[in-house]
């Protein structure tokens, strides 16, 4: 689809005017009201709420946390407003009353921005009975019951229900209450829809029928999600322009959207629903889902939802998790330049706990602001990730579990303590990539040529490059080329061989035999002789000299135990490529380092990938900390300041939470660069509140943290 304009639209009474698209803003307008709120509060409304909860405690909590933005409940799957939409479902226990008015002007009293929250995910059987066309219809015909709520029918998100009924829905709001935007929940479907509009506007599309698998390598299901973009942000461009048609400064936010670079191209502010962890994620995925969304976004502002509840499979919503939970899961997102934002389920309140923990870290948070509103990252680590091999890679045995790769690198990058952006596959041009002096490729496997000719441009102007595995393997589609589309980079040919699953394999360790020193690679592994292999190498052939600080030891029995030996005695294949190109460093990793890294969480290979980069990157680090635990540490610039965040993930729930209690760190050592031309003034801990013992000496600060408990933040002042 076309970049479509949108239609002018003015307020009454000499109000600016808006012509475009989202994302585009127009001289001489008034302040858009996007970059003011720094603390949201959500209210997620239940049906039977009205009459029942106290609104006036929600507007009195609001203010004590200095929540400057909320997002209220208004309509979709139910109204709490006196909707005038035909079949729009008005709670069951509303009555005469407006619990969303209400607390709308509650809101405004306090000068908060306001933004209503719908939902139009499903809808009731009256609806059906009417228009059973905007009921999501399954692969056998059938049309879909709600898979939690069998009252209620499962809408399509991509036919007239959405475009037509919902588009109604929001018009109405706006002119009800002149809200500064709407946030809609669940709004993009869930997965494939057989109703006749999809069959019939798919068709159009494509000229194929719907299809019936999810097979990333089958041509429907490809056209089907290039099509799903496509119809989902022409939805999106119809509520927008419906809603700036009544005000102007006003913005449809998407909750979520299948294409990261649209969402960065198309939003002034968005919100990640990444409300907390279930299973096995880590608590720095906040600040992951942060990085990947700013890579599109730049500095526009990012809301970080988190729920006081749990985030469970089995779905209690009325939970209260743990304060120790609570509080590094935000950490994370402030570190990583989130705004928070609570979202309590039900106005109706069972449990209390949650109230005074929230009210602590928006207390902080309120305290700390200047430093907190970042004009740019200071980091000059950047790790690619890429929407186009998620969609395009897969289908042999040693693709499987591909998003190990990116997670596994990830996690490196937290425990060698580097301060790394993340940087979209779409966005490889000099603009995006000035900031940076080392990129790392965790398996990029599908790059096109126009990719891999903005990644030879990097390394042309003198930056470097870490690959691993099979990237640049494959083109843009996914399909396999005779060679690395980065062979001149990385030095080395591609066979055609994979292999493994490698059991019992091994990495020779080795010194320079003319000098007889060990790389700088191998910092920490001196007197290992050999550690663990990964679990599949790719065969290549290196075609330029290269040092050789690891070699290969083939897969050898591993029982009986009396012939548990290696069969090669002195391998000289390499399983590590590390080139020198004027000012640049290259290291190319022939296996899965950092996918067997994620799955094993071998401390070797977690050790070589932190030597890898610190040699790769070839300068002063911008922040380096010393000292005992595992922290995340990020650097940010302001516009008088700098600060350096430093969350204490060390615990023993790191990978499985929640967390019980908070186990502090003792005392880290911390080496600040002041960016060239300014000068360090004031340093202070913003969380111990308190100015450290410091000194400033060649363009660099250093103190000494005494102790962290979940998060500290170092401000340094700056002047000129």
């Amino acid at each position: 689809m076309e970049r479509r304009e949108f239609l002018q639209a003015s307020a009454a009474a000499g109000a600016y005017v808006i012509l475009g698209t989202p994302g585009q803003t127009v001289a001489g307008a008034e302040e858009p009201w996007f970059d003011r709120p720094m603390r949201w509060a959500q209210l997620v409304l239940v049906e039977n709420d009205p009459g029942r909860f106290d609104p006036d405690f929600w507007l009195d909590y609001f203010q004590r946390v200095h929540a400057d933005a909320a997002c209220l409940s208004a309509g979709g799957v139910v109204a709490y407003y006196p909707t005038k939409v035909p079949l729009h479902h008005r709670s069951t226990w509303l009555g005469d009353s407006d619990p969303f008015g209400y607390l709308v002007r509650g809101c405004r009293k306090m000068g908060m921005a306001v933004i209503a929250r719908t939902d139009p995910h499903a809808t009731w059987d009256n609806v059906r009975q009417t228009h059973p066309d905007w009921i999501a219809v399954e692969a056998n015909g059938r049309p879909r019951r709600h898979w939690s709520n069998p009252e209620l029918w499962v809408t399509c998100a991509l036919g007239p229900y959405n475009f037509e009924f919902m588009t109604q829905v929001h018009k109405e709001i706006m002119e009800l209450y002149g809200l500064d935007g709407i946030f809609s929940n669940r709004w993009a479907g869930h997965g494939l829809c057989y109703c006749e509009h999809c069959v019939r506007n798919f068709k159009a599309f494509s000229g194929l029928d719907l299809p019936r698998t999810t097979d990333r390598q089958n041509l429907a299901y490809r056209k089907y999600q290039q099509w799903q973009i496509e119809r989902l942000r022409e939805l999106w461009f119809l509520w927008d322009r419906t809603i700036r048609a009544v005000k102007p400064g006003a913005r449809y936010i998407p909750n979520g959207f299948p294409d990261n670079v649209v969402t960065g191209k198309h939003s002034d502010i968005f919100f990640t629903d990444h409300q907390g962890r279930s299973g096995m994620i880590p608590p720095w995925s906040n600040g992951k889902r942060a990085k990947e969304l700013r890579a599109t976004m730049g500095m526009k502002p990012l809301g970080g939802i988190f729920s006081v509840g749990l985030e469970e499979a089995y779905r209690w919503k009325d939970s209260v998790q743990s304060e120790a939970e609570t509080r590094v899961w935000v950490a994370e997102g402030v570190a990583n330049n989130m705004r928070p934002w609570f979202a309590k389920f039900s106005g109706t309140l069972y449990d209390k706990r949650w109230l005074g923990v929230v009210e602590k870290i928006y207390d902080w948070h309120y305290r700390s602001q200047r430093y907190l509103r970042n004009t740019a990252p200071l980091a000059r680590v950047a790790m690619v990730y890429s929407e186009q091999t998620r969609r395009y890679y897969g289908g042999q045995r040693w693709q499987e579990r591909s998003s190990g790769h990116e997670l596994g690198m990830y996690h490196a990058l937290i425990e060698a303590r580097v301060p790394f952006e993340m940087v979209n596959d779409q966005l490889l041009d000099a603009e995006h990539l000035q900031p940076f002096k080392l990129l790392i490729l965790p398996n990029i496997a599908a790059l096109s040529e126009a990719q891999c000719e903005q990644l030879r441009q990097f390394v042309q102007h003198g930056g470097s490059l870490i690959a691993t595995f099979e990237t640049s393997l494959y083109d843009e589609q996914g399909k396999r080329r005779e060679n690395f589309g980065l062979a001149n980079l990385f030095g080395v040919s591609c066979g055609t061989q994979v292999e493994g699953p490698m059991r019992n394999s091994y990495l020779r360790i080795r010194s320079d035999p003319g000098t007889g020193r060990f790389h700088p690679v191998l910092s920490g592994l001196e007197d290992a002789y050999r550690i663990i292999n990964g679990i599949y190498r790719l065969d290549v052939k290196p075609q330029s000299d290269f040092p050789s600080p690891v070699t290969l030891i083939p897969s050898y029995p591993d029982l009986p135990m009396e012939h548990v030996y290696p069969r090669v005695p002195d391998p000289v294949t390499r399983e590590l490529y590390l080139r020198r190109m004027g000012a640049s460093r290259i290291a190319y990793v022939p296996w899965d380092i950092d996918r067997a890294f994620w799955e094993i969480m071998n401390a070797d290979h977690g050790r070589l990938l932190g030597n890898i980069v610190r040699w790769t990157l070839n300068e002063e680090p911008v922040v380096q900390v010393t000292g005992r635990g595992v922290l995340d540490v990020t650097i940010w610039r302001q516009k008088r300041s700098l600060t350096v965040h430093l969350v204490n993930l060390t615990n023993p729930m790191m990978m499985k939470g929640p967390f019980r209690e908070l186990i502090p760190v003792d005392t880290q050592e911390v080496r600040i660069r002041v960016p060239q031309g300014a000068k360090a003034e004031q340093v202070r801990l913003l969380v111990a509140d308190r100015t450290p013992e410091h000194k400033v000496a060649e363009g660099a600060v250093t103190l000494t943290v005494p102790s962290i408990l979940d998060h500290e933040v170092i401000a340094v002042d700056l002047g000129s």
